[in-house]
C-alpha cells in the first residue's frame, strides 16, 4: 500500500464533505457512518497490491532452491509473476 493506513480516514471525510458541498450526494445514514465505510473502502482498495503481493511471495517459496542458487532471479521472477497474475485477475494497480 503507498498511502498510509491512517490517511483513509482523512480521505474519506475529505471526499464526503466535498460531495456534499456539490449536492452530488445526500446521505441518509449519519455522516460518520458514511466516512467509515467510505474509510473501510478505500482501505480496502488500496490493500489490493499487498495482498497480491503476499501471494507471489507465497507461489515463489517452491522455487526458494533454485534462486538461492542463482539459478533464478526473484526480482524478476516475482514481477513477471506479479504481472501474470494482474492481467489473468483484471486488477488495477
Amino acid at each position: 500500500m503507498r498511502v498510509p493506513k491512517g490517511w483513509a480516514p482523512v480521505l474519506s471525510k475529505e471526499i464526503i464533505e466535498e460531495l456534499l458541498k456539490r449536492e452530488q450526494i445526500n446521505l441518509v445514514a449519519p455522516r460518520e457512518q458514511a466516512v467509515a465505510l467510505l474509510s473501510e473502502l478505500i482501505l480496502e482498495e488500496l490493500m489490493v497490491e499487498d495482498r497480491l503481493n503476499a501471494e507471489v511471495r507465497e507461489m515463489l517459496k517452491k522455487y526458494d532452491s533454485e534462486i538461492e542458487k542463482g539459478r533464478l532471479d526473484y526480482r524478476r521472477l516475482f514481477e513477471m509473476t506479479k504481472q501474470k497474475l494482474v492481467k489473468e485477475r483484471n486488477i488495477v494497480l
